[in-house]
């Protein structure tokens, strides 16, 4: 029964991807823009720098560009703001508030080692040295090669 569900791999790869790409950039448009609820009323280098890291690399997680290094920065990003923000206020995530920086974190290593999935201008361009066949297993972009 789950073997049928390989072919939609693709597909709930790129749901996860845009899904989470449009909740980060909320948290970014909350910072910068104070939008749809009132961010912080003064905004320091730091703030500053993860509003417009959430809403550019949102964005692009969004639509699928450069989604592979986009996602290692943003995966990094959100591993510091976890220990410098979150992790000195409690030891654990749940009383911190950091649970949300933890799991961005581990989407946006997913999306580094899996690539963005279907739907992606990644895969119109031709970027990455492999893509998800439509049982998505990994395949070689150039077969006769490898």
């Amino acid at each position: 029964m789950f073997t049928q569900l390989d072919s939609l791999r693709p597909y709930t790869l790129a749901a996860l991807r845009i899904i989470a790409g449009l909740l980060y950039f909320a948290h970014g448009t909350q910072k910068l823009f104070s939008f749809p609820i009132p961010g912080p009323e003064t905004l320091n280098a730091m703030a500053l720098t993860s509003g417009i890291l959430e809403v550019v690399g949102g964005i692009l997680i969004i639509i699928g560009l450069f989604t592979r290094p986009v996602a290692f920065v943003l995966s990094g990003h959100m591993a510091a703001a976890y220990f410098i923000a979150h992790a000195p206020q409690s030891f654990y995530p749940v009383a911190n508030g950091g649970d949300a920086a933890i799991l961005f974190c581990f989407v946006f290593l997913l999306l580094v080692t899996h690539g963005p999935g279907a739907f992606a201008m990644d895969n119109r361009a031709g970027r990455g040295s492999a893509r998800l066949s439509p049982t998505g297993s990994l395949r070689p972009r150039f077969p006769g090669r490898y």
